[in-house]
């Protein structure tokens, strides 16, 4: 068996629950030389707290990152990245969340044992897969807090794509049914506009309307879901490819935005639109463009394709929408069945937030940073990254190469 390609790869790991001592994050695979300071970690964890119709838990963490290993002088030494985050409130969780078995079974069951599972939860196949008779065993790990250790991954991801000309940013594009319009230019700095938002929308009138919504369904003892667009700028013609179905980035894309908690749907530029029009009305016509090297010195007036053809990125902007479902702790429990005794009851309720939407938003930048983070180190790899960068270099060379000998042909 080979297992060379799998050593290669970028690849990260998570460990941790919602409400245990800390989250911890494992990056493997960035080259040395990477610039990256625990700020640039803690701004992206920053932005993943924010936005209109979050819970009390929000108000509790202040989410920072501890640099374990693999960095020094504030730059990556090509070792693995270890990254703590500890949970502030560990401190009243410590005996519902103690490793240790109790001493005595007389003691009855720990506090908050949670057997009335929530519809839409991982909590009752957890429970059964597992064999657990407490779902606390599962929703512990199946909660979305476990998505402040992918951001902190995909935060290390962004400062090695920054550094080679890539831009990520999101914005919402509908929450709650209410669709935001879009701008007639987009800003040069998406995440600077969206973030201004208290919904992450870019539409001031449609923002009002959200928030309104959410008041409502906040008293209604309901949640939102609602669709996020992510934006990727500055990709080079030619990641990914379409020889082998596992290699295509744009199946790559989906799996990690489908991986995030609560999330159902995927769309890559016109995405399920594209099946209700004509092939005229789809496929994006290519044109001269000298000096777009990074697009292969063409452009697409349109760009319905989101940025992929035949799972190769093709110079233009990567365009991914993402829909999330409501979450799925509401005030006003749904009807379950308690796993204990077999009986008809109400879900139970934790603290939740109303809808996490706009934070899905940062979580699909995170995941898309990395899945474009380990392309690049694909098709441009190497140990440091000036080595990444001399190999992006002669990439972008060799495109230039190619027009100026088709013009060398043509003029003779």
């Amino acid at each position: 068996m080979n297992l060379l390609p799998e050593l290669l790869m970028l690849r990260f790991t998570t460990a941790g629950e919602s409400h245990g001592p800390a989250l911890v994050t494992i990056l493997e695979g960035l080259p040395a030389g990477v610039p990256l300071l625990a700020e640039h970690i803690d701004t992206q964890l920053a932005r993943r707290q924010q936005g209109y119709g979050r819970g009390r838990r929000m108000q509790i963490e202040t989410d920072r990152a501890e640099i374990l290993s693999g960095v020094r002088a504030g730059e990556s030494l090509g070792g693995p990245i270890s990254l703590l985050i500890r949970n502030r409130d560990w401190q009243n969780w410590t005996e519902i969340m103690d490793p240790a078995p109790r001493e005595s079974d007389a003691d009855g069951p720990r506090k908050r044992t949670v057997t009335r599972v929530r519809p839409g939860h991982a909590d009752l196949v957890g429970v059964l897969k597992y064999d657990r008779t407490d779902a606390r065993d599962i929703l512990e790990r199946a909660s979305a807090r476990e998505t402040t250790a992918r951001v902190a991954a995909g935060a290390v991801c962004r400062q090695f794509l920054e550094t080679l000309g890539v831009r990520i940013g999101s914005h919402v594009a509908e929450l709650g049914g209410i669709v935001a319009q879009r701008p007639a230019e987009w800003p040069d700095d998406l995440n600077a506009v969206a973030d201004a938002s208290a919904v992450r929308m870019l539409d001031a009138e449609a923002e009002q309307a959200v928030i309104a919504h959410i008041d409502t369904i906040k008293r209604a003892g309901n949640t939102l879901g609602g669709i996020c667009e992510v934006v990727v700028t500055g990709l080079p013609l030619g990641l990914g490819s379409h020889v082998s179905w596992d290699r295509k980035l744009d199946g790559r894309l989906g799996q990690a935005m489908l991986s995030i908690q609560a999330v159902k749907g995927v769309e890559i530029g016109l995405g399920f639109e594209a099946s209700r029009r004509t092939g005229a009305e789809v496929h994006d016509e290519v044109l001269p463009a000298p000096g777009r090297t990074r697009a292969g010195h063409v452009a697409r007036p349109t760009n319905r394709a989101g940025g992929l053809e035949g799972g190769i990125t093709t110079g233009e902007p990567l365009v991914i929408r993402v829909a999330m479902k409501p979450i799925a702790t509401l005030m006003r429990p749904l009807a379950t069945v308690d796993v204990a005794t077999g009986a008809v009851a109400s879900a139970a309720a934790e603290r939740s937030d109303v809808t996490a939407v706009p934070a899905m938003g940062v979580i699909a930048e995170a995941m898309a940073a990395f899945v474009l983070a380990q392309a690049m180190l694909e098709k441009f790899g190497g140990d440091s990254l000036t080595e990444v960068e001399r190999n992006l270099a002669g990439y972008l060379a060799h495109l230039d190469a190619r027009v100026a000998r088709r013009e060398a042909v043509t003029e003779e």
